[in-house]
């Protein structure tokens, strides 16, 4: 078994392996550690700090607010020092990167960047994976995930990407056959577009008289990602509620229309890159991300534009 040195770099490195895992026994099968010898070191760590960071049941393990703190500065620690070896041994950046992203964001901007991307690093290969859905990135062996919306509460690491606001809209056909909706209820009256993932809400937010109100929408269609959402509603099937990055080249051609604009909350997407922490991030993530910052994230297209 190999001896972990317990300084608190380590004490840092098993700590957020016992988070990343979501207990002491899988944290110590990754380390190769047995459980009493996990339990021992995070009870050091906490006698040492001077208070609780976990708090553990026989059904979960969670963090308190000072273990929060704590992961939160475990984590950009370590990354440091991961940078700092890497940048000593070159910090080359090779292998096979997978990334999960949403089908509008990876077909506007991931699909487009890899040409110059993999110019840049030719050793690297990069498996791509587009959906909408929500992946479990360890099961799937994702290096990243590019996701849009409310991140769910868990143990992965978000990097901000952009913005997009969100537009309700629908085709000249489908106006010309339904009629145009003048407020929010008048939905209850028109065909919407609705997604079927399990986190989808079966509203959409509006204002009304200076209060912001949830809608209630229903239609003959429901669907499992974006691209085929935007099709649809071009298609006279429907209204749809979608970023404005994802439609606004078909609302400047007239091929949709944006609908109760002034009842707008200012709905907001957030696009994030998402990955697991926990240790060092490989310098191949490192890179995608930058990248993808320092591209898609400098779009006009994800400032949060109206």
């Amino acid at each position: 078994m190999p001896r972990i040195m317990m300084e608190r770099s380590g004490e840092m490195e098993v700590f957020a392996r016992v988070v990343q895992d979501r207990g002491f026994s899988a944290a110590a099968r990754n380390l190769d550690l047995t459980p009493s010898a996990v339990s021992k070191l995070i009870a050091r760590l906490e006698a040492r700090l001077g208070t609780r960071l976990l708090v553990r049941t026989t059904r979960a393990l969670t963090l308190t607010e000072e273990g929060e703190a704590y992961h939160h500065a475990a984590l950009r620690i370590l990354r440091e020092l991961n940078d700092a070896d890497q940048e000593a041994a070159g910090g080359a950046v090779r292998g096979r990167l997978r990334v999960n992203t949403t089908i509008p964001f990876g077909t506007m901007f991931v699909a487009p960047a890899m040409p110059d991307f993999i110019a840049r690093n030719p050793d690297l290969i990069v498996d791509l994976s587009f959906t909408d859905g929500i992946v479990d990135l360890v099961a799937e062996k994702s290096d990243v995930a590019i996701r849009t919306g409310d991140l769910p509460d868990s143990g992965l690491i978000a990097r901000k990407l952009g913005q997009s606001r969100r537009v309700v809209c629908a085709a000249p056909d489908y106006l010309t056959r339904r009629g145009c909706p003048q407020t929010a209820p008048d939905l209850d009256q028109h065909d919407c577009l609705t997604f079927n993932f399990r986190r989808a809400r079966p509203s959409w937010p509006f204002r009304c008289e200076g209060q912001e109100v949830a809608q209630p929408v229903k239609g003959s269609i429901v669907v499992n990602n974006g691209e085929t959402m935007k099709q649809m509603a071009l298609a006279g099937a429907g209204i749809a509620r979608v970023g404005l990055f994802h439609v606004e080249s078909e609302i400047a051609a007239g091929s949709l229309v944006p609908l109760l604009e002034d009842q707008n909350p200012g709905d907001l997407e957030l696009i994030h890159a998402v990955y697991v922490g926990g240790g060092p991030l490989p310098h191949r993530v490192r890179a995608f991300i930058e990248y993808m910052v320092a591209t898609a994230g400098e779009s006009p297209l994800l400032k949060g534009s109206s």
